[in-house]
């Protein structure tokens, strides 16, 4: 009989808004053909539908209701994920401040991430993807094969999203990097699954690094550890 292949790996990818994790991660996916799952992107679209609904981002439990009569999916493309809300192509709308804000509000309410978290776990469950989020190696996937978080100053990652979104005024920028620090503060404050590197991630500050070294990098890990495990 033929031996049963071992299970492909899970790749967690954590670290604060900006620091290059959805580049990242698509690239590393696209690499070994594994699916790329943006977990923020879950966030965004259920803060987009509480716009949409008049629901409050303080609410905790018609958050809730709302995101169990939702349906998100994501659709893997070369350059991250394609995202659905209910059927709808939303990919470029969550992108806007006002989503992002939003999602930054959204998240931080235990239950809508519990719920989050058991829909990201089957997603994930056969191996074989590269997630990336705030919490996959502490709480959605403690024991993931491999556990990277990616960190960088404010001002570089307040910088590269500057430059994402064609901002043109340094007034614009500077906006940018405070609310980046606000964001920050809400995510590693939160009581429900604070940002944090797993006690077992591998910690990569990206701040003097240009995207291609950072996937370097990260490769260097993936590598090595599909070495380590024949996949």
């Amino acid at each position: 009989m033929p031996e049963n292949k071992p299970r492909r790996l899970v790749i967690a990818i954590d670290g604060p808004a900006g620091a290059g994790k959805s580049t990242v991660a698509a690239r590393v996916a696209r690499k070994h053909g594994y699916l790329n799952i943006e977990t923020g992107a879950m966030y965004r679209a259920l803060a987009l539908k509480a716009i949409q609904n008049d629901v409050s981002f303080d609410e905790e439990a018609e958050l809730l209701d709302l995101a169990q009569r939702s349906k998100i999916d994501l659709q893997p493309q070369v350059d991250g994920n394609r995202v659905l809300l209910d059927g709808e192509n939303v990919s470029a709308r969550i992108r806007e401040q006002d989503v992002t804000d939003a999602a930054s509000r959204v998240s931080v309410h235990a239950r809508v991430r519990e719920w989050m978290v058991m829909l990201q776990r089957r997603m994930g469950e056969r191996g074989g993807v590269v997630m990336e989020g705030r919490d996959i190696g502490t709480k959605v996937f403690p024991d993931a094969e491999v556990k990277i978080f990616l960190e960088a100053s404010p001002e570089v990652r307040g910088e590269r999203r500057f430059k994402q979104h064609q901002l043109g005024t340094a007034e614009q920028q500077a906006a940018v990097i405070s609310e980046l620090r606000k964001r920050d503060e809400r995510d590693r404050t939160r009581a429900a699954s604070p940002l944090e590197p797993a006690p077992d991630a591998i910690i990569l500050d990206t701040t003097p690094l240009s995207l291609d070294e950072v996937i370097a990098r990260v490769e260097e890990v993936v590598e090595a550890k599909i070495k380590a495990t024949g996949d």
